[in-house]
């Protein structure tokens, strides 16, 4: 008996210093750097700590049983648009987080949050520590519609409004005035439907959600009543997809005001469409049809074939009181289909203007090729143009387009090339590469402290506290300074 009970103990301590001795390879007093042999596999390094860097980051992972992969992020919190993209009341959408944790608790991945790459550490930097450096920071930036008064209050990107009430820091002080009846949301992607849906919502659907309570106050207070959601073009053109409108037309209390001048000529186009755009013109012919109910307190409506021209200032000067748009008609057919304006305008009172016509990426590093026009790093399958050893993947390599899926697939694309390379010899594997060791004593010597993610998980468990004392998931922390006291707690 005395005997098993010794076995017992000693195997009990074996594990508990086997786990200790792992906890210490993951997360050192400073440092945070695992330690891996000098015969290691090759040093990967991921620039961005959203979807596209985690699913590279997976792949790589799996397809090479001696890689090492190591995620470096700006903010001290991973996940980016899955966190600050995707609207509070899609929590199905976010379950992909699951799947990121899992990578980046996976023995052979590293995050490092609050490192500000380009800025903190260089890309020729992590090239000379790395074997490869993938480039998946993402569209940070507003696309400008390029017309008079965009700057004027009551105008902001959808980028931001999203990002205020999703809890991104560098929007909370974004503070929007909901106090006009109209709001006209431009561009008709998902992202104008969620902004749409969000501006629409009864406050109790959304209180269970983990939008922010300093939004939720606000939208508490909203006399915004009716929302018009515009686009250059017509209803077979429609970037959204059937879900949103459905949503949109599902709301409570909520109806759908169309003009069905917008719609002319439709029916007889629908036996032609594929079919996806035939139940989502479908959908949308059904909303004109049933129109408005008299007890409906709110409204939403498509407006197609206009383009803005202006946005009009009040007697101020400086704040928003309406939208001039240009009428249009169409020119072309299929994807070369565009709106060429007629001369006629159309001026639309609103308080509210939200600009939804896409994210655009920055350069990162003057080193690092970049094409201002389409706003991408220049790219054949991933591989950056003229420069080996360095890929990219996601929005920065194919520009702000498609769903989480269509860059989970982009990313794994880029991951397998990458693989490609490193078996044909095009990266050289044959030299050792210090990885995370040589940058994060770099940092140190640099006053840059690195949030790893058993310290994000800290985080986590905070705001899981928070929202739990709400009824809600979870209630961000929206100051950077007071997710680094926590995570370094």
């Amino acid at each position: 008996m005395k005997r098993m009970t010794m076995i017992n103990f000693m195997k009990g301590s074996v594990m508990k210093i086997h786990r200790l001795s792992r906890a210490y390879r993951c997360l050192s007093a400073e440092g945070g750097v695992r330690v891996f042999s000098s015969a290691s596999g090759p040093r990967v390094c991921v620039v961005g700590g959203g979807p596209a860097g985690f699913y590279t980051a997976q792949q790589l992972l799996k397809a090479r049983q001696d890689a090492i992969v190591d995620i470096y992020e700006r903010l001290p919190v991973p996940f980016g648009l899955v966190r600050f993209g995707v609207a509070p009341d899609h929590p199905e959408v976010k379950n992909v987080i699951n799947t990121f944790t899992q990578t980046a608790q996976h023995e052979r991945c590293s995050f490092y949050g609050n490192v500000n790459v380009g800025k903190d550490v260089t890309i020729e930097e992590l090239r000379r520590a790395y074997h490869a450096v993938v480039l998946s920071y993402g569209a940070e930036g507003n696309r400008s519609m390029k017309i008079p008064g965009e700057d004027l209050s009551g105008v902001f990107s959808a980028k931001d409004f999203v990002g205020w009430y999703n809890g991104l820091p560098s929007n909370k002080e974004l503070c929007p005035d909901l106090s006009s009846e109209t709001a006209v949301i431009l561009g008709q992607g998902n992202v104008a439907l969620d902004v749409a849906r969000i501006l629409l919502s009864p406050v109790d659907m959304l209180k269970e959600t983990d939008i922010t309570q300093n939004s939720l106050a606000v939208l508490a207070g909203s006399n915004v009543r009716r929302v018009l959601v515009v686009g250059r073009r017509g209803p077979l053109q429609i970037a959204c997809t059937i879900k949103e409108v459905r949503e949109m037309v599902n709301l409570p209390n909520t109806g759908a005001d169309m003009l069905p001048s917008d719609f002319e000529g439709i029916a007889e186009a629908l036996k032609d469409l594929p079919r996806p755009r035939k139940r989502l013109t479908e959908l949308m012919m059904k909303a004109v049809k049933e129109g408005r109910d008299d007890k409906d307190q709110k409204c939403w409506g498509f407006r197609f074939f206009r383009s803005p021209v202006e946005v009009i200032a009040g007697a101020d000067g400086r704040t928003a009181t309406g939208i001039r748009l240009a009428l249009n008609k169409l020119e072309g057919s299929g994807e070369g289909t565009r709106a060429v304006p007629t001369g006629q305008l159309e001026d639309l009172e609103c308080g509210l203007i939200i600009s939804s016509i896409g994210y655009k990426s920055f350069p990162i590093d003057p080193t690092v090729p970049f094409d201002p026009r389409r706003a991408i790093v220049p790219n054949a399958m991933g591989r950056v143009q003229d420069t080996t050893g360095l890929y990219c993947s996601g929005w920065v390599k194919r520009g702000p387009t498609g769903v989480i899926a269509t860059t989970m697939n982009d990313s794994f694309d880029t991951a397998r090339v990458l693989v490609q390379d490193m078996e044909a010899g095009e990266v050289d594997l044959s030299v050792n590469k210090p990885g995370a060791q040589a940058i994060t004593a770099l940092l140190r010597t640099r006053g840059v402290r690195t949030v790893l993610f058993p310290q994000w998980e800290k985080i986590n468990a905070e705001e899981e506290k928070r929202g739990k004392s709400l009824g809600k998931p979870r209630e961000k922390l929206l100051d950077v300074d007071e997710m680094l006291k926590i995570a370094w707690s």
